[in-house]
């Protein structure tokens, strides 16, 4: 008390009571907030638990009116798979943070300027994958977590196909900062619609699906991979575009894809 009652007998015009009384304000309110921080946390991860859930069922088309988010993902069954190999692995989804595993250098994998097509620089070893199975056990929908530079931001999403691995069933992107009205219409549902039934591979096993300014005619056999670009957003969509041939390919999920396609993988 008596240290608290010699700082208020100084002078207000004093130096040292100014500094003294700037310290006491910013202690308080740094042990408020780093306070609030860890009682929030668990709310926090709960929110952003529940935002995946419902992106994943609003892109592998689960949502049912009536039917709660939780309720709906119970049909989703998530898995950790080793992206070199395609194999699961004994991690549990749970816990495991592909986003934070991507910038530790123990668990990424840093990518080579021809192999970095989505202008990521590093991948994690391992990613979450969810599947969607009938009441027998076959697979019915595999959904894919994406990620890749567009003109101003990083998009994540998410990528959902049928059990064949080859055709699509949705596609959306939960976080970005592309300009509203141009790349920002990644999240225009007319857009999106554009990718359900497309197909991802050509007969000969590539990757034929493409955002194009130039789609074919529907009646052209090759419309069948094409997505229309977005207007006035040629860089997001080259984005786009690059993202999903970077996470389909032999350095994304290329590998599980292909054990999924051959009948090894759900």
């Amino acid at each position: 008390m008596s240290v608290i009652s010699d700082v208020l007998a100084l002078p207000n015009d004093s130096r040292k009571k100014t500094y003294i009384v700037a310290f006491v304000l910013c202690l308080i309110c740094s042990i408020a907030v780093s306070s609030a921080a860890v009682l929030l946390k668990p709310v926090q991860d709960k929110n952003k638990q529940f935002d995946k859930q419902r992106n994943i069922v609003a892109i592998a088309g689960l949502a049912q009116d009536g039917v709660s988010v939780s309720e709906a993902f119970k049909q989703v069954e998530a898995k950790v798979v080793d992206l070199q190999t395609g194999e699961y692995v004994d991690l549990d989804p749970k816990i495991f943070d592909a986003r934070a595993a991507a910038v530790d250098p123990k668990q990424n994998v840093v990518l080579s300027k021809e192999q970095d097509i989505a202008s990521i620089k590093r991948r994690a070893k391992y990613a979450t994958v969810y599947l969607v199975k009938d009441e027998q056990g076959k697979l019915q929908k595999i959904i894919l977590p994406i990620s890749g530079y567009g003109l101003w931001s990083t998009l994540h999403g998410f990528l959902a196909l049928q059990g064949d691995a080859n055709t699509i069933v949705g596609l959306g992107f939960y976080e970005h900062a592309e300009t509203p009205g141009l790349g920002g219409e990644v999240d225009n549902p007319n857009w999106k619609a554009q990718w359900i039934g497309k197909k991802v591979f050509d007969e000969q096993g590539k990757i034929a699906l493409r955002v194009t300014k130039a789609p074919v005619a529907d009646s052209d056999p090759r419309a069948v991979y094409d997505i229309d670009a977005l207007s006035g957003a040629t860089l997001t969509s080259n984005g786009v575009n690059n993202l999903v041939h970077f996470w389909l390919g032999p350095d994304g999920f290329g590998s599980y894809i292909q054990k999924i396609r051959q009948g090894g993988g759900a």
